[in-house]
């Protein structure tokens, strides 16, 4: 049983030193009542994806030691990477698992929000289900300018933190913390070395640009030397894996270019997985009560 448990995946700046990325992540796991899942970083973004689940209050007690560690070794004036970044720890959302409610993520959100600016001084915004404002919810929105646009948009109305003063912490930037439900980040190859077919693909899937709901794309270069579009899928089972992946290569073949590969970056659901079976081996009625290790007795 699920129970009543909290997903957190704080995404961080660095993703070429070890020894941080260890720092960073043991500092979670040396918190009581966490069990980290997942830790996958990318060169070229020089990001860290982290993932780690238990009760919400421990939880946010890891993600608060993460931020520290993440305060205390990343520089984001020495950082260069191809993924958009407002601060050394860039995002962390927290995810409803079980009989957790959204509303309860929000106020884990907001709580640690005020705890970071109270031992950091790092400024928080609050995003998606925690937002304090509509032009607040959309991640890719609060994050214009990145982090060396951050002083200057601090200083607008608009943009003033949720938390703290309008002023970006030296090193670290600024935090983004919010509630949501489960997000899948999704990495699609194209075999090209030119970034700009990656970035005119981007624009046809992603929802912004008129394309798919739910979809949040951008064009980079990935650390393999291909150009890459990297996904966020905010609801697949209203836009499933397939017919993202399906609009990419089409869009890629405009350009006639194909499809080197594609790659998830941390966990996925499996229901989405079950999706992608339904649809590219056309397997009718097929649903996950079908999957071995779904019916083993726990």
């Amino acid at each position: 049983m699920v129970g009543r448990l909290v997903e957190c995946v704080p995404n961080i700046s660095e993703g070429r030193r070890r020894e941080v990325i260890d720092a960073v992540v043991d500092a979670v796991r040396q918190t009581q009542g966490v069990r980290v899942l997942n830790v996958q970083s990318d060169e070229s973004h020089n990001r860290t994806v982290i993932t780690f689940v238990g009760e919400g209050e421990a939880v946010a007690q890891a993600a608060l030691a993460l931020v520290g560690k993440a305060v205390e070794l990343i520089d984001l004036r020495q950082h260069q990477g191809e993924h958009p970044r407002l601060g050394a720890v860039d995002v962390i959302p927290f995810v409803p698992l079980g009989e957790t409610t959204l509303e309860e993520c929000v106020g884990l959100a907001r709580r640690l929000g005020e705890q970071i600016w109270a031992a950091l001084r790092v400024p928080v915004y609050l995003y998606a289900a925690a937002a304090t404002a509509a032009h607040r919810v959309r991640l890719p929105d609060i994050r214009k300018g990145e982090f060396e646009g951050l002083a200057a948009k601090m200083l607008q109305d608009a943009w003033t933190p949720d938390i703290g003063d309008p002023r970006p912490h030296p090193s670290a930037g600024a935090v983004v913390v919010g509630a949501r439900f489960p997000l899948i980040a999704y990495n699609i190859n194209l075999r090209t070395t030119d970034v700009e077919i990656a970035r005119a693909v981007a624009r046809a899937v992603r929802g912004s640009s008129g394309g798919l709901a739910n979809v949040q794309a951008l064009g980079v270069m990935a650390a393999s030397g291909l150009a890459q579009v990297t996904i966020n899928i905010l609801d697949a089972s209203q836009t499933p894996m397939a017919r993202i992946f399906d609009l990419v290569r089409v869009e890629a073949e405009r350009y006639g270019v194909e499809v080197a590969e594609s790659e998830v970056v941390g966990l996925v659901p499996l229901d989405a997985i079950v999706d992608v079976a339904r649809a590219h081996l056309r397997m009718h009625g097929f649903d996950r009560g079908q999957i071995l290790e779904v019916r083993l007795p726990e």
